[in-house]
């Protein structure tokens, strides 16, 4: 028991003891909406906008997000500030939280294909509810982790089920991210980065997501102290980035971490797609702790590769002179 019990807090995404309790009591929304790093003062408006007009003028704006993008206009019509062009798009809220838990520890395209089979294989989500869990996990294997996913779907609309006493989420329209966030954190398996995409693409919300790309380049950058994590950097940039950036700055930030091995920690993960790595845009913006990272990283990987020369007197001045080479490069952008 206590092995399957490991296996799946590794599955899936777990939200913080914090979040848990927050859920749980009527001041702690407070807590975990609290900026975790008061002192560290970027990013910057300043350097958001910069990097957002950067990012759009290097990739332009992905077309994958390009409807969720006229949805969020459309949804500010009324303000006088949306556009009246209708959307294509037609995704409720239950479908657009069911896809993102099945986009979890997999690539975006078997998470659509899982989804798609999903759908394909039971029209409703009550046809979801009523049938086996290995029936659900054959539709979405191709998904990855079929088990866990399909239990964490099945206990979702049940709950939902006997809370609401029909299968629809879309009374969370109604509700401030606050309530929505509370809301949504009762369910198991649904993260602090579920609960943000929700609020992003579906309820037209100005929140921000962190998913692994987005992570590693905000620290990169230095938006974010070398000691943080996934959980304290959402809190520390939902503070800093301007709401009106957010959706857009997101998409993009998600975008280029995908395309550019500089802003990525393996190279191979490119999807096949052109990476742009000689003339990334970010590279004016990356900290110096980032860079003295890299120095140590590649001194370490030279001092190895040298090691036969450790017995001659020249062994010390040929490696400080590979050190300094490797600085230069490093800290100088590629024209």
């Amino acid at each position: 028991m206590p092995k399957s019990g490991k296996r799946k807090q590794a599955e899936v995404e777990q939200k913080p003891k914090s979040a848990t309790k927050s859920a749980k009591t009527s001041n702690g929304l407070k807590e975990t909406t609290k900026d975790p790093y008061p002192n560290h003062s970027r990013p910057t408006p300043e350097e958001c906008l910069s990097v957002r007009d950067d990012l759009l003028a290097f990739h332009g704006f992905p077309k994958e997000f390009a409807e969720y993008r006229k949805q969020r206009l459309i949804s500010r019509d009324a303000d006088g500030t949306g556009i009246s062009e209708p959307s294509d798009l037609k995704e409720s809220v239950l479908d657009g939280l069911v896809r993102t838990l099945l986009s979890q520890n997999t690539t975006e395209v078997n998470s659509q294909k899982a989804f798609a089979c999903l759908k394909s294989a039971f029209p409703t989500w009550e046809n979801v509810l009523a049938a086996e869990s290995t029936c659900i996990e054959d539709a979405i294997r191709c998904g990855g982790l079929a088990r866990t996913k399909a239990s964490c779907i099945k206990n979702l609309l049940r709950c939902l089920l006997e809370k609401k006493e029909k299968l629809c989420l879309e009374y969370l329209r109604d509700l401030s991210v606050d309530e929505i966030k509370a809301e949504l954190s009762h369910y198991k398996g649904i993260g602090p980065k579920t609960v943000a995409c929700v609020l992003m693409f579906q309820l037209q919300q100005d929140d921000f997501p962190v998913d692994t790309h987005v992570f590693e380049i905000a620290k990169a950058m230095g938006w974010v102290p070398v000691e943080a994590d996934r959980n304290k950097t959402y809190l520390h940039l939902n503070q800093r980035i301007p709401n009106e950036l957010k959706f857009d700055l997101n998409c993009l930030l998600f975008t280029h971490g995908k395309l550019c091995r500089k802003c990525i920690k393996k190279g191979g993960n490119q999807q096949g797609k052109e990476s742009h790595d000689n003339s990334c845009p970010l590279l004016r913006y990356r900290s110096p702790p980032h860079y003295q990272a890299d120095i140590l990283h590649h001194r370490h990987n030279l001092e190895e590769e040298m090691s036969f020369y450790e017995c001659r007197p020249s062994y010390s001045i040929l490696t400080n002179i590979g050190a300094v080479l490797l600085c230069l490069q490093i800290l100088i952008p590629p024209v």
